[in-house]
């Protein structure tokens, strides 16, 4: 059994108007040592996988036909044993 630990965020050339919108939040708290905040998001899923290689394989084909808009959005996957 392996962990698939996956991050998403929007690649640096894509508005985050969500990332924005808590940035002004905490410099209307007075954080204003945050210079720049971008929201993405985290996804586990666990998968019954002979061999590491092949989860990661699989990990990664379902990041890239349905987790991940690769348009706008970038990806980081871990692939641990559990």
């Amino acid at each position: 059994m392996f962990v698939a630990k996956i991050n998403v965020t929007l690649k640096e050339s894509v508005l985050d108007p969500q990332g924005q919108t808590v940035l002004r939040t905490l410099h209307d708290q007075g954080k204003n040592s945050v210079a720049d905040l971008r929201v993405g998001k985290y996804i586990e899923m666990k998968i019954d996988a002979k061999s590491q290689p092949e989860a990661e394989a699989l990990a990664k084909e379902i990041c890239e036909s349905v987790l991940v808009n690769q348009v706008i959005e970038t990806y980081r996957l871990v692939v641990e044993k559990v």
